[in-house]
């Protein structure tokens, strides 16, 4: 079997055991006589499925018994609509700071059912780095405060001391360095994330919630849209995506058994560190955000020639380094180096780099 080292944002590459155990249960899921793709979700056999998958979300995750786990579909993006129509009820205002593309629109969606201030924003610098702010700079009536905790077209990501200094609620979307870092859930009102990237397959959204804010809605908020009916149908008001929460809960059981998320972090500041060494030293390539705002997980760089970049793109795939052409609004390349990416995948990487920078110095 020959797999390459798949770079991509996401969808992205998933652990090779993940995809073993998946095959070998394809046709029957232990002794059910059925694969979990036909499984009724009304079943027992399912419903130990999910309840291992929530399980395991709040052992890694350390999820305080206060705060529900949600298995969604609709995709990060149906968060943008959902964040306000759940939690934006009392002032019908909320802080936004954009620090890129899925901030905007998160921000673009909100407005149309609540007064969103932007309270600050990295545009100026193509995103390249997180704004600094400061408690003067929120609406002292905002119900909650959203941030992009990690940015995955533009490569910036939150550090502690540069979380918003407010009284609201802290919301977040962390589909790309879910599981990948320790994060504080207590710090927050809700999290989510698309599976994705780090998680699993398409089709499911991670979204833990603290209880106290599930309840009251917008006027006109959909049944589907309301976080207190998957509460209490346990994420099955309607049919789940079955078949990628059964991932889901495959790739949750692989990170607790590399030793838990605190491990898992280990390896990837250890991946990251090899490929910003190399960009800071190289002389070709460079990467394209400041240093102290630098994602674990997306790794943007450009040669500065568009032309070189589009070389590169290509010798990279045919030596088997896929996905790795940067986003259309920054241009140049992006390595994606989530959970799933081992340690030797970067170093090869990175090797190549070496010497294609030779053969075109």
């Amino acid at each position: 079997m020959s797999r390459v080292y798949n770079f991509s944002a996401g969808p992205s590459m998933l652990p090779l055991e993940v995809l073993e155990k998946a095959a070998a249960e394809m046709t029957e899921h232990g002794t059910s006589g059925q694969s979990v793709m036909e499984m009724s979700h009304r079943s027992k056999e399912y419903q130990a499925i999910i309840d291992n998958a929530e399980a395991l979300v709040r052992e890694i995750m350390h999820v305080p018994d206060n705060y529900m786990v949600l298995f969604l579909q609709g995709g990060a993006s149906s968060q943008f609509s959902a964040i306000p129509m759940n939690i934006g009820t009392k002032n019908k205002k909320a802080d936004y700071i954009i620090t890129g593309q899925w901030a905007k629109k998160a921000a673009d969606e909100a407005e149309r059912y609540i007064t969103v201030n932007r309270v600050a924003s990295s545009a100026d610098k193509t995103f390249s780095y997180i704004p600094t702010t400061d408690s003067s700079m929120f609406d002292p009536e905002a119900d909650y405060c959203y941030i992009c905790y990690n940015n995955t077209i533009y490569g910036t990501h939150y550090t502690e001391n540069k979380l918003p200094d407010t009284k609201a609620t802290l919301v977040a979307d962390i589909s790309s360095c879910v599981m990948a870092e320790e994060i504080d859930v207590t710090k927050f009102g809700i999290l989510y994330a698309g599976a994705q990237k780090n998680l699993g397959p398409a089709g499911v959204t991670l979204v833990i919630v603290r209880n106290d804010l599930i309840g009251e809605t917008l006027d006109g908020t959909p049944t589907m849209f309301k976080y207190s009916i998957h509460q209490k149908n346990g994420s099955m008001y309607n049919t789940p995506p079955t078949y990628g929460i059964y991932v889901l809960g495959l790739v949750l059981q692989w990170i607790k058994d590399k030793g838990g998320v605190r491990e898992l972090q280990k390896i990837n500041e250890k991946k990251a560190k090899l490929l910003y060494d190399f960009l800071d030293s190289s002389k070709m390539f460079k990467g394209t955000v400041v240093p102290e705002d630098r994602s674990l997980m997306n790794v943007p760089f450009v040669t500065g020639n568009d032309e070189l970049d589009a070389k590169f793109v290509a010798e990279a795939k045919s030596n088997g380094f896929i996905n790795i052409k940067g986003h259309r609004s920054v241009g140049g390349m992006r390595a994606s180096i989530y959970n799933a990416m081992p340690l030797e995948g970067v170093e090869k990487l990175v090797e190549f780099m070496k010497k294609f920078e030779a053969e075109n110095a």
